[in-house]
């Protein structure tokens, strides 16, 4: 197999929920269950944590992820690009490696099985640059409506169909996917190559149930607790590296 690292952002600034990466989910960091899937999953040469905070930058040691550097402010406020903290973790590092993944934080029931099965897929897909986690829309764009002053129009052209998609049954339109943040992994070619963090060729994988689910806001976090007490979801085995 390819080398691969692991690259678990974790930045302070964290505006919707307080100090969202470490704050505890059932008795760990938030951090702590991604660095404990990406340990678990046995596929990454390396774990580093790209973060600003000296706080956090203890936390992820703690648990078992490297810190070498710290993330310039610069490329850690909320309008920050991914791609100027990959670029610099990338640059930081003193190996080079030819995958990486980007484990975040805010998915905890995303699990190890998921990162390893992303990995296999994505070299058994060579016309790809990377793989991205993606689920079904819920709400689906066909029946969504851009505003114009007292008047609307569809947010997709829908003039040549027979039955407009904001007419029809959910069933009857086209299947359409949006991105999760469960799942990232890309040749590290493609950053130089294409200045993206994905490259011009996406392959998708597929998140089941929870896997996808992303703590954003103080609502996400309650439904967090919410599942985990009624047992419909899991979360990794946490170890202390020391």
């Amino acid at each position: 197999m390819p080398s691969v690292v692991a690259l678990i952002p974790a930045r302070s600034g964290s505006e919707r929920v307080r100090d969202k990466n470490i704050r505890p989910l059932a008795g760990h960091p938030l951090l702590a269950y991604a660095i404990a899937s990406a340990r678990q999953s046995g596929i990454f040469d390396r774990l580093v944590c790209s973060t600003d905070s000296g706080k956090i930058a203890e936390v992820a040691q703690r648990y078992g992820a490297d810190v070498p550097f710290l993330r310039p402010a610069a490329f850690a406020t909320a309008t920050s690009p991914d791609i100027q903290w990959i670029t610099h973790a990338l640059g930081q590092l003193d190996a080079h490696y030819d995958l990486f993944a980007i484990v975040r934080a805010t998915n905890p029931f995303r699990g190890p099985e998921v990162l390893r099965r992303g990995l296999e897929q994505l070299v058994a897909t060579p016309e790809a640059d990377s793989i991205r986690a993606v689920e079904l829309v819920k709400q689906h764009p066909g029946k969504m409506w851009i505003l114009e002053g007292r008047t609307m129009r569809p947010l997709l052209d829908q003039a040549q169909l027979d039955v407009a998609w904001h007419a029809g049954q959910y069933q009857a339109l086209p299947q359409v996917y949006v991105q999760n943040s469960a799942l990232e992994i890309a040749w590290t070619r493609v950053v130089s190559q294409t200045g993206t963090r994905e490259g011009k060729v996406v392959a998708p994988y597929l998140t089941e149930g929870y896997e996808g689910f992303n703590i954003d806001d103080e609502d996400d976090w309650e439904q967090a607790r919410r599942l985990l007490d009624r047992g419909d979801v899991t979360l990794p085995d946490v170890t202390l590296a020391r």
